[in-house]
């Protein structure tokens, strides 16, 4: 149990010391939330509803589609999980403890906006609190189980800027952040629910701030549940000790597996 800990502290403050790693999960998440914030407020003073909730799942694609998968590929490559397997750590935990750090730095980060947003642009806390709460945590979880399976199935660090651009840049334009999903033209809408993000920002308008949605945020809670159990259970599975591939027991093409849940509810909602 004390190693456990002192490896979660570890990997707690690796995300400070490292320069790129600060960048992705406090840097570029708060500075995007002023600049959004003071534009968007400023051409559409409606955006302000959806200020807070927007930029919190902003925060989590960037820390966990962005930031999550390199430093487990770069651990990958240079040997280090040999030497966890010798040692006998289970694959479990050296997944687990990088997204669980990764999604403590990133509740610190929705705290601030959460705390800041209405200061500065007068935006709307949710209505209610514990919905809020764990509709972030739900969001969180989803969104850091398909970061860790682009991490497993990507076999270089340039990979992981392909598949994490492949789902980020869409979820920004789709999913609900900037544009609102009843405005979205109705195909691009049904592709969008195959994101995590849609289902973040529809549960969070419907559960946590008593909006009209789309379709069923309770239902877009279950989905981000579902993606997150789906997403860790095929990262473990398709988990690499090294980046010799005769070592590897699935193919990493099974990956797209983490899709199901959310093409599931993009059929049902």
């Amino acid at each position: 149990m004390r190693a456990l800990l002192h490896h979660a502290a570890f990997e707690f403050g690796s995300g400070l010391r490292n320069r790129a790693m600060l960048l992705l999960l406090y840097l570029f998440p708060l500075g995007f939330f002023l600049i959004a914030g003071a534009l968007m407020v400023g051409l559409n003073p409606g955006f302000r509803e959806t200020l807070i909730p927007a930029m919190v799942v902003f925060a989590l694609m960037a820390g966990c589609l962005l930031g999550l998968p390199d430093p487990i590929v770069e651990a990958r490559e240079a040997g280090i999980f040999r030497s966890f397997k010798i040692h006998g750590v289970p694959a479990v935990n050296i997944l687990l403890l990088p997204g669980g750090a990764i999604v403590a730095h990133l509740t610190l980060v929705a705290a601030i906006m959460t705390v800041v947003a209405p200061l500065l642009f007068d935006a709307p806390l949710p209505a209610d609190f514990g919905s809020y709460v764990g509709v972030f945590l739900a969001a969180a979880a989803a969104h850091a189980g398909l970061g860790l399976v682009i991490a497993v199935v990507s076999a270089s660090t340039r990979a992981t800027v392909l598949w994490s651009q492949l789902v980020f840049l869409p979820s920004v334009m789709l999913g609900g952040l900037m544009v609102p999903s009843e405005m979205i033209p109705d195909a691009l809408a049904t592709l969008a629910r195959l994101l995590p993000a849609t289902h973040a920002m529809n549960a969070m308008r419907g559960l946590a701030y008593a909006q009209e949605t789309a379709f069923s945020p309770a239902g877009s809670l279950l989905v981000l549940l579902a993606g997150a159990v789906v997403g860790v259970a095929l990262a473990v599975r398709l988990f690499q000790w090294d980046r010799r591939a005769e070592g590897r027991r699935v193919s990493p093409a099974w990956g797209i597996l983490v899709l199901v849940p959310y093409a599931l509810g993009a059929l049902l909602l």
